[in-house]
């Protein structure tokens, strides 16, 4: 009995710091959040005044980046960590706004990249049904869909949602209008990179604010997908999170905004995928234009 004891105390004792970590913290801020390290470096680099807080599968730094009190932290790479992370920053700080800078693959044929894009709604195009192959072809149980064209067998549909005690199906999320209107003015005069060591851009690289992004849980890099997602979504851009952050700050009542910098095109590139050549490049033109964007903030 004592022995048991004496291992719940030490038990006890362990966890207790993890538990005071979760304590809420009062003051106002804004969740700047990467999927993955090298995307938060610049921002982290930074921000000052900083103090990391421990919780459950994510790692939080308080600080203050461009005048704004921030918290930092990485959602992980993909839909289900980047859900998890954004509802633990919501339940343990008092989060005003929600930012995500990060790479992406471009979709519209019209960018190209190290452009950054912020666009105003995302979806999820893998929230979908897989439909059986019949005789005719595929076809998906009956009221399922959303009236997008199908790839193949896979038929896009919208995700249940639970806001204020009320169930609905949507397919997009909108982001914040004043958040989108404050992009417009801080970062169109934002000097982007084009080389990086001794590779360079075709082009300058500019910021586009507007249009449709989508997020899943694949890394794409293929022709053919990428046309169907920009002739069926319109979609300027595809990536692992945004969406999933946007549904989340959809739940919660909280604005939300993403600028998402092109480090491939998605499989329409040149030649083999530039997103081992260009992902920093990209990650630091995200960065630039979240920092003019928080600046532009009142």
């Amino acid at each position: 009995m004592r022995r048991l004891l004496l291992v719940l105390a030490t038990a006890l004792a362990v966890g207790a710091p993890a538990l005071a970590a979760e304590a809420p913290d009062p003051t106002p801020r804004i969740a700047v959040i990467s999927a993955f390290a090298p995307e938060l470096k610049a921002l982290s680099d930074a921000t000052t005044d900083k103090r990391e807080i421990a919780a459950p599968g994510v790692a939080f730094t308080t600080g203050v980046l461009e005048g704004k009190p921030v918290v930092l932290f990485l959602s992980g790479i993909s839909m289900v960590n980047a859900a998890m992370s954004a509802q633990s920053a919501l339940d343990r700080f008092n989060i005003k706004a929600v930012v995500f800078s990060g790479i992406a693959g471009g979709v519209d044929p019209g960018l190209d990249v190290g452009d950054v894009v912020a666009p105003d709604r995302w979806g999820q195009y893998l929230e979908s049904v897989f439909a059986r192959e019949t005789m005719s072809g595929f076809e998906a149980p009956a009221n399922e869909g959303t009236g997008f064209g199908n790839y193949g067998m896979i038929f896009p549909r919208g995700v249940n949602v639970s806001r204020d005690g009320q169930l609905e199906r949507r397919f997009w999320f909108e982001v914040d209008p004043h958040l989108l209107a404050v992009a417009r003015q801080a970062t169109g005069a934002v000097e982007l990179k084009r080389c990086i060591e001794d590779r360079c851009l075709v082009k300058a690289p500019k910021v586009v604010v507007g249009g449709s992004g989508v997020s899943g849980a694949a890394f794409v890099d293929n022709a053919a997908f990428r046309q169907y997602a920009y002739k069926t979504f319109e979609a300027r851009v595809l990536d692992m999170e945004s969406a999933a952050v946007a549904q989340v700050a959809y739940v919660n009542k909280t604005p939300f905004i993403a600028f998402r910098s092109l480090s491939d095109l998605a499989g329409g590139d040149p030649g083999a995928n530039q997103a081992r050549v260009f992902f920093q490049l990209a990650s630091d033109n995200s960065a630039a234009v979240v920092r003019a964007f928080l600046r532009g903030l009142p």
